[in-house]
């Protein structure tokens, strides 16, 4: 009996490690893919800005861009925050246009290092809404106030 109760405890420890193991493997893997979908509105926010030279004034505007006879699709669609699971992303404004977004989640990081060059001011960021996605053009900077409120969410 005794032997049962060891071989339970010692099976209960193993489960409990393998546990956090692969706790620890699925947020990695969410900061894969917040990297993936914030770099996507990044992308999108520069191709918008680079055939109007203006920002789009919502996320709409990079799902359908309508400046032109024929519409324009910058983003495929609205990526959630792999993070919160939402579509609760914050943005980043000049003015009244979207200028970049980031993760309305406050929890901590696990990548802190190897970023890719364009996001090496990543590195050291203690939540991940220090992680910013954002396109600003040449000789813009950003405004001291940039946050915008919670919900990127088509009109």
């Amino acid at each position: 009996m005794l032997a049962l109760l060891i071989a339970l405890m010692l099976m209960s420890v193993a489960l409990a490690g393998a546990l956090d193991v692969w706790s620890l493997q699925r947020r990695r893997e969410q900061e894969r893919q917040l990297l993936f979908a914030g770099d996507q509105y990044r992308l999108a926010i520069l191709r918008y800005y680079r055939v109007g030279r203006v920002y789009p004034a919502s996320v709409d505007d990079l799902l359908n861009d309508t400046r032109f006879p024929a519409p324009m699709h910058h983003l495929r669609r609205i990526y959630p925050d792999p993070i919160t699971g939402k579509t609760d992303w914050l943005s980043l404004r000049l003015g009244d246009r979207i200028y970049g977004v980031y993760s309305n989640s406050d929890a901590p990081t696990i990548k802190r290092s190897g970023f890719p060059r364009r996001y090496q001011e990543f590195e050291n960021e203690q939540t991940y809404q220090g992680w910013k996605f954002l396109y600003l053009a040449a000789g813009l900077r950003a405004a001291p106030s940039v946050a915008s409120g919670a919900g990127i969410r088509p009109r």
